[in-house]
Order: structure tokens, then sequence, then C-alpha cells
């Protein structure tokens, strides 16, 4: 054997790179994770499928799965709505509207407090600003049991009373961090060099912040004021606390229906509620997209 071929048989081999499968490419899911990911999507979605399919049951009593499906339970759902029974201390038309004013001025006054407060923590450096980021995000995590019954001794010590205004405070509380977090991450990413230019052509710094600034946080601004309206739509442990006869929500109107006897009609609502839920996601993600949307 001659030298260059013995050489040649000497070196040694450049190792082989693994062959990655058609299906497990990098941007391709595999069989595997999309089996996982398959199973994760129906348990998350389990609970909403079966309130639907017993809001469909045509039987007189809860049996699940159902043995025949119908509109009964519609039909004296919009029945009960139309024309509520005398017996009840609340329907749940009047219910319904608490929850749309209390939805609506959460959305406006946590979107007014949010919008500086965003501003302010995104621009400015200042004495205590960690703590002050640490105070909005708190509600996220502090127990909501525990906060319903700390507002409520709170209220009470106060000489007047304040009715439905309990329920805006407590809900514009709970609707804080993801209005701050969606009108932050839309300041973040306007760079102060917007300000400056208008500022050099002669705009003074309040008609920079509101004819430049607040155009461009549209997206957080509206992401926020849709969270706030769900966060404060269905909130449910907080409200228990502080409503009254004449400040009771849905979700608590909703809970009232099951205390004594399960109304299966409650499922007809429910499902109300969740539609509601979905077109306002919807919305979301037809007006914002994917900008300014921070959880």
């Amino acid at each position: 054997m001659s030298t260059p071929v013995r050489r040649a048989a000497l070196q040694p081999r450049p190792p082989l790179l693994p062959r990655w499968p058609a299906a497990t490419m990098p941007g391709q899911l595999g069989k595997a994770a999309a089996l996982l990911a398959a199973i994760v999507l129906f348990l998350a979605a389990l609970p909403i499928l079966t309130m639907i399919a017993m809001s469909f049951s045509a039987a007189d009593t809860l049996e699940f799965p159902p043995h025949a499906y119908g509109l009964h339970w519609y039909r004296a759902a919009w029945h009960s709505f139309v024309s509520p029974d005398a017996s009840d201390s609340l329907s749940m038309g009047a219910a319904l509207s608490t929850s749309l004013i209390v939805a609506l001025s959460t959305m406006l006054f946590a979107t007014l407090v949010s919008v500086p407060a965003a501003y302010a923590l995104s621009r400015y450096r200042f004495r205590g600003k960690p703590a002050v980021e640490q105070l909005v995000a708190l509600p996220l995590v502090y127990p909501l049991v525990m906060l319903g019954l700390s507002l409520l001794l709170v209220f009470n010590v106060l000489p007047v009373e304040l009715g439905v205004f309990r329920l805006i405070i407590a809900h514009v509380i709970l609707a804080l961090p993801f209005t701050v977090k969606n009108c932050a991450a839309s300041v973040a990413s306007i760079g102060p060099e917007f300000e400056e230019a208008a500022c050099v052509m002669g705009a003074s710094p309040l008609r920079a912040l509101v004819d430049v600034i607040l155009p461009l946080m549209r997206p957080g601004i509206l992401a926020g004021m849709l969270f706030a309206f769900i966060v404060s739509f269905n909130e449910f442990t907080v409200t228990f606390f502080l409503y009254g006869i004449d400040t009771m929500t849905l979700p608590v109107w909703l809970y009232s229906r099951t205390v004594s006897s399960l109304d299966p009609t409650v499922f007809c609502f429910a499902v109300f509620i969740v539609a509601i839920d979905f077109a306002l996601i919807w919305l979301l993600e037809k007006l914002v997209g994917d900008e300014g949307v921070a959880l």
C-alpha cells in the first residue's frame, strides 16, 4: 500500500451529524409533542365542553352524559330572562346590568390610572420605584378571599355607603396589573426620540405626550381595557364579600341559583358568559394582535 493511501486510511473521519426525522425538524411538531399538546388542550377545554353539553340536555335532572339533547333549558332560561319569577329577589337582567356597569366603569377608571402610571414607571427613575411595581402586581398573588374580606372591613368603617362603588374600587384593584403591564409594554417599545423630535419641532412636552405617545400606545391601552373588562365581568370571589341585594353581579347571581337546588338553566347562562368572553378575546386579537399584550 502506498504512503498516501496509508495516510488517508489513518486520518480520523469527521463525526456523522444526527439525521433529524422530517417530522421533528425545527418549526415542525413531532407526533409525541402533538399528542401531548392535544391532551393538554382537551383537558383545558373539558370543563367548557361539559358545560355546553349539559346546557343542551333534554333531561329534567342533571345527568352526565345527557341521554338526549334539546333546547328545553335554553327556552327556560330565555323565559326567566324576559319574565322573571316574582319570587326571585333579583332578576338575571338586573344582575347583568350591574355587571356591565361595573365592568365598563372598571375599564374606564383602570385605564385612566394606568396610562400615566405606566408612563411614569417606564420613563422616570425615582426612589421606591421597585416597590411601586411590586405593589401594582400584588393583586395577582394576593389571596382573593383575604382581599375581599379586607376590603369589606375597610368599607364598613367608612361613614358613607358606597353601594356599587365598592365593587368598582375592588375590581379596579384587580384589573390594575393587567392594564399597567400592557400600557407599560407599549411605552417601552416607544423610544424617547419620538418625544424629542416633537419638542424640536416646537411642541410642548404635554403636547408631545398627547399627540405622539398616546396614539402609539393605542395597542397596549386597548389590550388593557379589554383585559380589565374581562376580569371585572367574571370576578366572583372578591365580589361575593362586597355585593348587596341591589348590587349583585351576574357571577354571584349564578352562584345563588346553585345554593339551594342546582338550576340547569345556569349552564345556559354560563354559555352566554363564555360566548361574551370569547367575543372579547377575538376582538382583542383583531384590534391589537400581538402588539402591546403583556400578561
